[in-house]
């Protein structure tokens, strides 16, 4: 038996935002808060849409404290910020980080007894939907907003924590690809390679199955096309990688994703390691430690990253298919190795226990061990 959980109402294209204060005068909602980044305040991206609500006379407030990476006492103050300002909804402008935490505080509002944030952890047993959230996603690559999952760090103990709850979904999507015009290359590049690592780490996933296929495949089609053009800031490249990439969170979000992200949470919660650029140097070497587990599957990723695999040995194609990845990742310029992102060598032995007790890593197609993962990571340094 499987599931999916998807928006309840998603719109796509360039100018796609001007739905906001429709769906939410239909919805009867009263006041918005906001949930952002003091960045997106400062180069006018949040005005675009506080723009169409101040036409219409409608109330919101703005809480931009979010950064990368997110924290429990981040998720904290917004539940504070959400309790003082009589808001009834939510509007979450960002890239993964001001959507995770606006998961956060619309959980919390409406299920208090979460309100250590912690507690969250994993598959949490909320009774309540979120309060109502209108995600509009900033960046092509969290998908975060179509996926029923958030990431929050603990800084205490230096860790991220996945949060999975079927509660926290936001009713609307809001995938504009103007609103993701102002990213610079390097967050282009790296949150496109997210999504890239999403796709194929959802295809190849335990739990896969043929609905879930039809998407990541996809996915890695658009993903693999458009990625080096939206890099280079093309529209029609920021318009396929904004629907690239949601396609791929409507497929992970419900079958689960493997040891990349597994390997990259501990990287983000060590060094505040950009979650996009974690994956990607990630992504080859995990493909190689799992190729023998993935059957026919590097034959269609191969494929859709635009190799020609006609008279393939088994062999032949698993290598095209990471080869195919590695050449995307350098194309947008992402760094091959981890010492090169700042990872530390004698960390690496408590980055594989981080990783092993990740959420994720049981998905994975091949079984790991703390040993098994300290190799990929060695690799990869």
């Amino acid at each position: 038996m499987a599931r999916m959980i998807l928006n309840e109402t998603s719109y796509f294209g360039a100018g796609a935002i001007s739905n906001i204060t429709a769906e939410a005068k239909n919805r009867g909602f009263t006041k918005a808060l906001i949930v952002t980044d003091k960045d997106l305040v400062k180069f006018n991206v949040v005005k675009k849409v506080t723009d169409l609500l101040d036409k219409e006379g409608m109330a919101y407030e703005i809480y931009d404290e979010v950064k990368a990476n997110p924290t429990v006492a981040i998720v904290k103050k917004g539940v504070e910020v959400f309790r003082a300002s009589g808001a009834d909804y939510l509007i979450a402008i960002g890239g993964g980080s001001p959507i995770d935490t606006s998961k956060g505080i619309g959980i919390i509002i409406n299920n208090p007894e979460f309100s250590d944030v912690v507690s969250l952890e994993g598959v949490a047993p909320t009774k309540n939907p979120s309060v109502p959230i209108i995600a509009v996603p900033t960046t092509a690559g969290t998908a975060a907003e179509v996926t029923i999952n958030y990431v929050i760090t603990d800084e205490e103990k230096k860790r991220k924590f996945v949060c999975v709850d079927p509660h926290d979904i936001p009713i609307v999507a809001v995938v504009d690809s103007d609103m993701m015009s102002s990213m610079p290359k390097g967050l282009t590049a790296s949150t496109g390679m997210d999504a890239l690592t999403h796709a194929i780490e959802g295809y190849t996933t335990l739990a896969a199955w043929e609905l879930t296929d039809m998407m990541h495949l996809k996915a890695i089609e658009i993903i693999g096309r458009s990625l080096r053009s939206a890099v280079a800031n093309e529209p029609k490249g920021r318009e396929d990688m904004a629907l690239g990439q949601y396609i791929a969170g409507m497929g992970f979000s419900n079958v689960g994703l493997g040891v990349v992200h597994g390997m990259a949470h501990p990287l983000g919660a060590f060094y505040d390691t950009p979650h996009g650029i974690a994956n990607a140097v990630l992504l080859p070497y995990v493909m190689e430690y799992n190729a023998p587990y993935t059957g026919e599957k590097f034959r269609d990723i191969a494929k859709a990253m635009g190799v020609d695999v006609k008279g393939m040995s088994q062999e032949e194609y698993r290598k095209a298919a990471v080869d195919a990845v590695r050449q995307l990742s350098k194309d947008v310029g992402i760094p091959e190795k981890l010492h090169e992102i700042g990872v530390k060598e004698e960390d690496l032995q408590a980055l594989s226990e981080a990783a092993m007790a990740d959420v994720c890593t049981g998905g994975n197609p091949r079984p790991c061990t703390v040993e098994s993962i300290l190799e990929i990571y060695k690799k990869a340094f």
